[in-house]
């Protein structure tokens, strides 16, 4: 069924002609094909935090936990991984079709407090990176007083 819609020639939002281009052309080709704007791998994360830490839980599924790196520098905290595509092909198979992602993909977030890089732990199991952030103490202000 075709989406209907009413045509307002004073409208201000823009018709885009190419909207749905995607499903027109889908099992057309026989090789793989990526349009543009389709999206590629990305890390999604939540981070939670407490009194004395914050923990990120960071989606990374298929990705092999020698090739993932994090870095810790102050408040920034970045997430780095890289997939490789390894070729099986037979003599009488072709690809139709391939939607594995390849490549490097980072993601990057700031933190409110500083993050005690000693004392941070890391673990990945079923695709899940959980990353145990403690805050840096804090140095309590002192008053000097003046003799």
């Amino acid at each position: 069924m075709s989406k209907l819609a009413r045509y307002d020639p004073f409208s201000l939002t823009r018709i885009d002609p190419f909207e749905d281009i995607d499903d027109l052309f889908k099992g057309f080709f026989v090789r793989p094909v990526a349009f543009e704007g389709q999206t590629q791998m990305q890390i999604k994360i939540d981070v939670k935090e407490n009194d004395d830490a914050y923990t990120v839980h960071a989606d990374i599924p298929g990705v092999k936990k020698e090739d993932i790196h994090v870095s810790i520098d102050g408040n920034q905290v970045s997430i780095s991984a890289e997939t490789k595509v390894e070729k099986e092909e037979k003599k009488d198979e072709k690809v139709l079709r391939s939607e594995r992602y390849s490549g490097k993909v980072v993601r990057s977030f700031t933190l409110a407090h500083d993050v005690d890089e000693a004392k941070a732990q890391a673990k990945y199991s079923d695709g899940v990176l959980e990353l145990s952030l403690p805050k840096k103490a804090v140095s309590s202000a002192r008053k000097l007083a003046i003799q």
